[in-house]
């Protein structure tokens, strides 16, 4: 589930995927804003079928955050 919320944020953020970790900072290190984690989040409940609410959004911090959480859904 990394490596696909990894691959959305690149491409969204034209980044190298090589420089996003699961301790990547979505907001911090990849200067990522609202708008920017509403089209990460519209495109992994597309590519996932798991939706997110927005209650549980403010708990993402990190790349690693986002990933868990779907594992966790996708069960």
């Amino acid at each position: 589930m990394f490596e696909t919320v990894r691959d959305i944020l690149s491409k969204q953020l034209q980044i190298d995927p090589d420089t996003i970790t699961a301790n990547t900072n979505i907001i911090d290190d990849l200067g990522a804003d609202s708008l920017d984690i509403v089209e990460m989040l519209m495109s992994i409940e597309a590519e996932t079928g798991v939706t997110v609410p927005d209650e549980d959004v403010v708990n993402f911090k990190t790349v690693g955050d986002v990933a868990d959480y779907l594992e966790s859904k996708a069960e």
